[in-house]
């Protein structure tokens, strides 16, 4: 091999030796901070829907569908409505990291189960208004004054469906029953799911039926359009929205529905929940920052209710707003995010604290390497100096004959001449042989 590459091969050799125990520990601090701070997301996430055909059902699947770009799972479990949600979230012994909460559902768990189950929720934000329809028979409003039914303290004695157990509905009607001066036991009510109550309602089994929806979903425009079938209306819905902070005044414009047919033929005013995207706690922060990107994308658009932007939203929560949200809301998404690959901008985003402390730390030692570096290339050469001062020490006396210890001073010569070290340090090779050679002519004086 020759002489130049077997001086370059040592010199990379002895630099590593160096720098190696350096890089060990950088990649041991590294490999600690992401085990701790755990940056990149799980690649499967559960969501709590809703019923089947459902609006949360049908949003559901956008959600799966847009995370799929960032090679994210979006497992949905199909409920009975928003108290399932707020249960599954809050029992830890199911699997359920994320779900949509209709506004008020909150109301009916105690915190006192929250703080038994160790399970703290928090909002991605408001996503879209839920109206409160109730659609009636017009034939059982033909006794009321011009056959309308104007205000639910007018239900009294009819069949009422409240919606289906599990869901948001019963509940909030119970409120706007008490509002009313009604209680259950004034009217005849039911708990049908949402189709079956449709059926009857259609059927004459039932005179009105109540639930919440995003207006979009097809069995409210089905209702609207059907002959003989009537919505109530909430002209005090600024009245509503101040006795009960969930709920908010909201119009069905004019014509929404069929512009064509002028359906409805005039403005509606409506009272409205807000459904909002509730997550546990502990979820992961880079799952929450993606589902609130993917909130803006699916819910930003104009609705029958909703102006384009209005939604999503951090007002109208019941839950305390998520970190991540907070500053998706202020700030939108994370600068990086906009230039660099999602795990890339994720990985960055979460270990920027940790890469400055390993920073910090390293760089106190990195100072001992250049001292270190050069201790192991001149050791290369001081080592022969004990040998060198081993020899000239014998010389004169009677027991060591010159030609002896001058032929163990050529071995040190060779031995020095084979010594490789690189250019820089290639004057301590040259004193080390310059002595010798002094060794040397001290001993041929000696013979």
């Amino acid at each position: 091999m020759p002489r130049i590459i077997r001086v370059t091969l040592i010199s990379l050799r002895d630099l590593l030796a160096t720098v190696g125990p350096f890089v060990l520990v950088a990649l041991v601090l590294l490999a600690g901070a992401y085990f701790i701070l755990k940056p990149t997301p799980p690649k499967r996430v559960v969501l709590a829907t809703g019923p089947e055909d459902s609006a949360y059902a049908e949003f559901g699947k956008r959600y799966a569908e847009d995370l799929k770009r960032y090679g994210i799972t979006v497992v949905l479990k199909a409920t009975r409505g928003s108290y399932d949600n707020l249960h599954l979230l809050r029992d830890p012994k199911q699997d359920v990291d994320l779900a949509f909460v209709q506004g008020g559902a909150s109301e009916t768990v105690r915190a006192s189960e929250e703080a038994k189950t160790g399970m703290p929720l928090v909002s991605l934000g408001s996503l879209f208004y839920e109206p409160v329809w109730i659609f009636y028979r017009a034939e059982a409003a033909r006794e009321l004054p011009g056959g309308v039914l104007t205000g639910i303290e007018q239900l009294r004695g009819w069949r009422v469906n409240l919606g289906a157990l599990g869901s948001g509905a019963p509940g909030l009607m119970r409120k706007l029953l008490a509002a009313n001066g009604l209680d259950r036991g004034d009217i005849k009510y039911s708990y049908l799911e949402l189709t079956p109550a449709v059926v009857a309602l259609l059927d004459g089994k039932l005179d009105a039926i109540a639930f919440v929806s995003a207006p979009e979903v097809p069995i409210v425009q089905m209702l609207l359009q059907t002959p003989g079938v009537k919505l109530l209306e909430f002209p005090q819905g600024e009245a509503y929205a101040r006795r009960y902070a969930f709920l908010s005044p909201v119009v069905l414009p004019r014509g929404v529905v069929d512009i064509a047919r002028n359906v409805p033929a005039h403005d509606v005013p409506l009272i409205a929940s807000t459904t909002s995207l509730v997550a546990r706690a502990g979820t992961h922060p880079a799952l929450l920052q993606l589902f609130v990107q993917a909130a803006a994308r699916i819910h930003g658009g104009a609705g029958w209710i909703a102006r384009a932007g209005q939604f999503p939203s951090a007002k109208a929560s019941e839950f305390p707003l998520a970190p991540e949200a907070e500053r998706f809301y202020r700030a939108g998404p994370p600068l990086l995010q906009r230039y660099l690959p999602f795990w890339l901008a994720n990985l960055v985003d979460r270990m920027w604290v940790a890469l400055f402390s390993i920073v910090a730390v390293l760089i106190p030692l990195s100072r001992v390497l250049p001292p270190l570096y050069e201790f192991r290339i001149r050791s290369r050469v001081f080592r022969w100096y004990r040998q060198l001062r081993n020899i000239e020490d014998r010389i004169g006396r009677a027991d060591e004959a010159p030609a002896d210890l001058l032929a163990e001073l050529e071995r040190l010569d060779g031995k020095a001449e084979r010594v490789a070290v690189p250019l820089s340090y290639m004057d301590e090779l040259y004193n080390l042989r310059g002595h010798i050679a002094l060794v040397r002519a001290r001993l041929r004086q000696t013979r």
